[in-house]
C-alpha cells in the first residue's frame, strides 16, 4: 500500500491509501477523487485524467510516451508537470506521492 495526496485546484486535499501496481487514475477512481473523470477507463485515449506531478515525484516515473504527449496537447491548462494519471503506475517508491488536479478536464 502507498499513500497518495490529491490536491484539488482550490486547495482541498484528499489523502488515500492505494494498492501498488494500479495506476494513479485507478486509485483516484476507487476513492472517488473529484476531478479525475477518466472517460476512456484508462486506455490512454482521452486526457480526462490529466494531473500535475511535481518535479521530485516526476523523476520516479518513466517519461511520457508519444501517445501520452499527443493527448496532453488536447488537455486544458497543460504545464511541464502535466501527466495522464492512467499512465502512472504505483510502486512502493511512490509512497507519499502528491498529485495536483487541474481546474477542469
Amino acid at each position: 500500500m502507498v499513500t497518495i495526496k490529491f490536491i484539488e485546484h482550490n486547495g482541498t486535499e484528499h489523502t488515500i491509501s492505494a494498492e501498488t501496481e494500479q495506476s494513479v487514475m485507478q486509485a483516484a477512481l476507487s476513492a472517488n477523487i473529484p476531478g479525475i473523470d477518466a472517460d476512456c477507463g484508462g486506455a490512454c485515449a482521452c486526457a480526462t485524467c490529466h494531473t500535475y506531478i511535481d518535479a521530485p515525484w516526476a523523476s520516479k516515473f518513466s517519461p511520457p510516451e508519444v501517445l501520452e504527449q499527443d493527448l496532453l496537447e488536447c488537455a486544458l491548462e497543460v504545464t511541464s508537470s502535466s501527466r495522464l494519471s492512467c499512465q502512472l503506475h504505483l510502486t512502493e517508491e511512490l509512497d507519499g506521492l502528491v498529485v495536483h488536479l487541474p481546474a477542469s478536464q
